[in-house]
């Protein structure tokens, strides 16, 4: 990607998943990857989108700071890095394309049905015990090695809750950039990033910062009732590709 033309198509690219990672912390692979994968080969376009992401991660993680819950995103952590191997094995072993079909149909429902039942009664806000967070973490490590959206399970759960958008980022906005961290650690284990992926990363820098930045001001824009609707469009649209 030398040339101007693909220089530019991946700037669009990047720059459009890091506008809606930065607004809602999530979802950047769906959207670059509904792009990449149909220009790269999938050796170069996950790595490439593993590397963007957790370069957004880290600026959302930075202007988001005060926000940030590491404690209470310890266990779930925990758990997700638990689900990661059984993810990689799964890989290997069963029908990948027919598991993500699957869940994305599922995603697709359950944020349709959410924005169209938006007075829904709300899970209580009760502590909630350590088992049951560290089997959301377990869940998303899972689905995040196979359908790389590592926090959907976090997100619905947090959506059901009811809870503030700031509070929301603070709980997964940690999980997930650890689950890409680890995800990228394990690839790395096996193979090596190519020449070509660092030099489009590279050259994606300056559209992940100023897309980052973006999507940051509109959350801080952004009321509680927008945020909630915005994030399941954006789940219903990540499911929707996944199946397509």
């Amino acid at each position: 990607m030398f040339d101007v033309i693909s220089f530019l198509f991946l700037s669009v690219v990047v720059f459009a998943g890091a506008v809606v990672a930065g607004f809602a912390g999530f979802a950047f692979s769906p959207v670059a990857g509904a792009m990449l994968l149909h220009v790269l080969p999938p050796a170069e376009a996950v790595p490439l989108m593993m590397v963007c992401s957790i370069v957004v991660q880290t600026v959302n993680l930075v202007a988001l700071r005060r926000n940030m819950q590491w404690q209470g995103s310890l266990v779930p952590i925990v758990g997700g890095a638990l689900g990661v191997p059984p993810a990689l094995y799964l890989l290997q072993h069963v029908d990948a394309s027919a598991f993500r079909i699957g869940f994305g149909c599922l995603l697709a429902a359950y944020s349709a049905y959410m924005l169209f039942r938006p007075a829904m009664a709300r899970l209580p806000q009760t502590d909630t015990r350590r088992l049951h967070h560290a089997a959301l973490g377990f869940a998303g490590g899972l689905l995040g090695g196979l359908t790389a959206m590592p926090g959907a399970p976090l997100t619905i759960w947090c959506d059901l809750k009811g809870m503030p958008k700031e509070q929301q980022r603070g709980l997964t906005q940690p999980f997930i950039v650890t689950m890409q961290v680890v995800a990228l650690g394990m690839m790395l284990a096996r193979h090596s990033l190519s020449t070509q992926v660092l030099v489009d990363a590279a050259y994606s820098l300056p559209a992940l910062f100023a897309g980052s930045a973006a999507g940051i001001a509109m959350f801080g824009w952004a009321n509680d009732a927008l945020f909630r609707r915005a994030t399941l469009g954006i789940l219903f649209v990540a499911g929707f590709a996944l199946v397509v």
